[in-house]
């Protein structure tokens, strides 16, 4: 029991020397946490793949070396031709000697040629014209999910403030929860040493005492609960802000405010931006999809130059090459038109998915509120409950030590005070919440 005196005595100095504000925690957070961390990166990334999509109206450049060996017939004479070194006797003319009477034709010179190097430098640069819009709205696409990321960072990052701003009051209802305990514990061993100098006078039996007992081990058992629920608490909020926390200055309970926010703030939430944003890029998509049905032009330039050696007479055997393709196609089984019907139903359905987001979320605000009018009144009622019962228990004390009620009674009134502490305290972390929920909802904080 005195152990239980000294704890209660330390944690009531602890809470003079707290460190961590939630000020400042929150900078924390939006700094050091993992997850917003993630969904910058996954912000960054979209931001890439924008640029990714802007680069392809550029077109491309490409230079390729081709080093080959070759005796194929074929090969041979076309390395020549492109090295601009081929001659009439690379068809086997040289053995069409008419003043030989036993002349026999026989071209080994063209279907046998010797092995030959081909050394081919190349740059091609390739520019797409006209894509019937594929390529600007696919750009246009990228953009808009882009935002989206940006959106869910967003999200992310009032999800984690939220989450900070509830352990702190956590751990503050917790650590009053804790007081509520010591002074229960008090009240009790005095109750226990007046027993137990009855008991010296012969007024109490023995059992009175071990009831007694029994009830004070009962609230140290809650005691030990609240302080390993405390502990948790300290390590979650470490898990938040990414470091080690162990002490914080104890918010004013009273700092926690109902406000009330009207219909248009409601209406920049992030999920219903989010869900805006999707109906956005579905419309997109409608016309990515309809860019199928243009041709796709496009124009490119190659120039280089061949030889059998590396780069030699370059200038002397370079050559160009310009051109226009155009590609259009016809027919494809009607994939087309069904990737296009595909398309217009994911608009649809991203339409009543943002109408259903605006909604919900507005009846989701009404049950807040709801809820906030109720755990208000709720936790009057129970601190009210919480004094009387108190005093009831502490009548009961003084009846009992003169001896008009056991200690029976007097320990159920004990428990009935505990019992209605807890009730409280789940009442205020159920409010708090509440209002942090509204808050993430409408992003403050942010």
């Amino acid at each position: 029991m005195k152990m239980f005196v000294y704890l209660c005595l330390l944690i009531s100095l602890s809470f003079a020397n707290s460190a961590l504000t939630l000020d400042i925690a929150l900078e924390k957070v939006k700094q050091k946490n993992r997850e917003i961390d993630l969904s910058k990166m996954d912000e960054l990334i979209s931001g890439l793949e924008e640029d990714v999509s802007k680069a392809s109206s550029y077109g491309a450049l490409d230079l390729t070396q081709n080093a080959m060996r070759s005796n194929d017939a074929l090969n041979v004479f076309g390395y020549k031709l492109q090295s601009r070194e081929a001659t009439f006797s690379d068809f086997g003319f040289k053995q069409l000697d008419m003043s030989n009477p036993n002349y026999d034709a026989k071209p080994s010179d063209l279907n046998y040629p010797k092995s030959r190097n081909h050394f081919s430098t190349h740059a091609t640069y390739t520019l797409p014209l006209f894509t019937g819009g594929k390529i600007s709205y696919h750009q246009k696409i990228t953009k808009a999910l882009h935002h989206l990321s940006s959106l869910t960072r967003e999200e992310v990052t009032l999800q984690k403030i939220y989450e900070v701003k509830k352990t702190f009051y956590d751990i503050a209802l917790m650590q009053a929860y804790v007081r509520d305990l010591c002074t229960i514990e008090n009240n009790m061993q005095r109750v226990y040493r007046k027993a137990k100098a009855m008991q010296e006078e012969g007024y109490v039996k023995k059992v009175d005492l071990l009831e007694i007992e029994t009830r004070l081990a009962d609230v140290q058992r809650h005691f030990e609960s609240a302080k390993a629920n405390e502990a948790l608490l300290y390590h979650y909020l470490s898990f938040l802000l990414d470091e080690p926390v162990t002490e914080i200055v104890v918010p004013d309970e009273e700092g926690v405010v109902v406000k009330v926010y009207e219909e248009e703030r409601l209406r920049q939430n992030i999920a219903v931006k989010k869900a805006e944003k999707s109906v956005e890029i579905s419309k997109m998509n409608i016309a990515l999809q309809e860019s199928a049905y243009y041709p796709q032009v496009g124009a490119f330039a190659q120039y280089g130059s061949s030889d059998d050696k590396w780069l030699n007479d370059f200038a002397q055997k370079d050559a160009y090459t310009v051109g226009v393709q155009i590609k259009w196609n016809v027919f494809n089984g009607g994939a087309d038109k069904a990737n296009i019907e595909k398309a217009r139903v994911q608009h649809l359905k991203a339409e009543q998915e943002l109408i259903l987001s605006q909604k919900s979320l507005l009846l989701h605000v009404k049950q807040l509120q709801t809820k906030l009018h109720n755990y208000a009144y709720e936790i009057g009622s129970l601190k009210k409950e919480v004094d009387l019962a108190q005093q009831i228990y502490e009548n009961y004390v003084g009846r009992y030590e003169q001896k008009l009620l056991s200690i029976n009674d007097v320990m159920m009134k004990q428990t009935e005070v505990l019992q209605t502490v807890l009730r409280l305290l789940e009442a205020q972390n159920a409010h708090n919440a509440t209002v942090f929920e509204l808050e993430k909802i409408v992003g403050e904080n942010q």
